[in-house]
């Protein structure tokens, strides 16, 4: 027989220190009283179960040891002991408490950042995760150091799992929680192919996000490979829910972009058609050869650039298309009217820090900015008239005198 104490060993002890205060024989009474329970639990989960899954059905050995001294009706720890106890488990809370809200804190901020990848399409709002890379290595670290069990042992993760545990006995939240776990196999498939999708879509969009879709496609397979272990290893739940984060996020923030674009197609008229040159509000656009034009530059024959120019057809009918500006809450660019109007500022998108530094190293709020002026210099052609030569009329015959 293997010495190594079982799951249910385990928990008894802790239980056994949390009643430490009553009379030895008591104690006993105690632990026999639950100990059938506590062995038929441990059949259930299995030969390998461990104590966080004891845990996670019952709750902390101090909260199930407080609930079995009440039900015992046995008095609560004296106000001496009570008081050594709380010193003595106060500097222990400190590091659990970090891991703990740490991690909070990063699936804040991840779900935060992906939302608005998501509405603007664009990967640079995801640099604002390098700033919170930090804090979440840190709470990973004490996690790996310190353990789970004190991490599921403060009392608000006690608070949660018995409010969970309470609601499971209800019968129409059971009924719900239980058909929202049926569904975690589905949701961890869901959370790959959207993280995937995400990349591409972002790819799509700019070039530059190919940088970005190794690491996405990475967080898919740990999605998937590290979803349906978080049951057994609650220390998994440091990769899933950054990951569901992200995804809950990210899908939000596309159904959103997808709210606006087809909110601005109906805006413009179920009846109206618009032809494959037009822009997502229905006015057309300018295109040479075959390429969309969004600006137009105007110079006189000196090369200097022209500041208002109004541009017509051969009709007399304006060439109107959309002008775009900066809405500054979200830093994305936006339809601000429709005019034939040129030049225009370019529209450049980009990200900001808490400074208010542009495009810097630790921008993660989207920005906008507007850059009047002309982004080149045009050299424009002497155009030469040819010399004519003119001719002399011929000399017409003189006529003859007459006498």
């Amino acid at each position: 027989m293997s010495d190594k104490p079982t799951a249910v060993r385990v928990y008894l002890a802790r239980v056994r220190t949390a009643l430490a205060d009553l009379p030895a024989s008591e104690i006993e009474e105690i632990l026999e009283d639950v100990r059938p329970h506590l062995a038929e639990l441990e059949a259930e989960l299995g030969a390998g179960a461990r104590v966080e899954a004891l845990i996670e059905r019952l709750g902390s050995p101090e909260s199930y040891a407080a609930e079995l001294r009440a039900s015992g009706g046995y008095p609560a720890p004296s106000e001496g002991a009570t008081q050594v106890l709380a010193t003595a488990a106060a500097p222990s809370l400190a590091k659990p408490r970090i891991a703990l809200w740490g991690l909070v804190l990063c699936g804040l901020a991840v779900a935060l950042l992906a939302f608005g990848a998501g509405v603007s399409i664009h990967a640079e709002v995801l640099a604002g995760l390098l700033l919170f890379a930090p804090v979440f290595l840190v709470s990973l670290v004490l996690l790996l150091r310190g353990g789970v069990e004190p991490v599921l042992a403060l009392p608000e993760v006690v608070w949660l799992r018995s409010t969970l545990a309470k609601g499971r006995e209800q019968d129409d939240t059971g009924k719900l929680l239980r058909y929202l776990g049926s569904l975690k196999p589905a949701w961890w498939v869901f959370c790959a192919i959207v993280l995937v999708g995400f990349g591409l879509l972002l790819m799509l969009r700019e070039r530059d996000a190919v940088i970005l879709l190794p690491f996405l496609i990475l967080a898919a397979v740990a999605a998937v490979w590290a979803g349906p272990r978080v049951r057994a290893d609650r220390r998994l739940l440091w990769v899933a829910v950054p990951i569901s984060a992200f995804v809950i996020g990210g899908a939000l923030g596309g159904f959103g972009a997808a709210v606006d674009v087809l909110t601005r197609n109906a805006y413009a008229g179920p009846s109206s058609y618009y032809p494959s040159s037009a822009d997502s509000y229905g006015n057309d656009q300018l295109t040479y050869g075959g390429r969309d034009v969004d600006n137009v530059y105007a110079f006189d024959a000196e090369g200097k650039p022209l500041t208002e120019v109004y541009l017509y057809d051969e009709e007399g009918r304006p060439i109107t298309i959309t002008r775009y500006g900066c809405e500054r809450s979200s830093g994305s660019r936006q339809k601000i009217g429709e005019d034939n109007r040129f030049p225009r500022p370019k529209i450049e998108q980009g990200v900001t820090d808490d400074q208010g530094n542009y495009n810097g190293y630790n921008g993660y709020r989207g920005a906008c900015r507007e850059l009047a002026g002309v982004p080149f210099s045009a050299a424009i052609p002497k155009v030469t008239v040819p010399l004519t030569t003119t001719t002399a009329p011929p000399a017409s015959p003189s006529a003859t005198p007459t006498r």
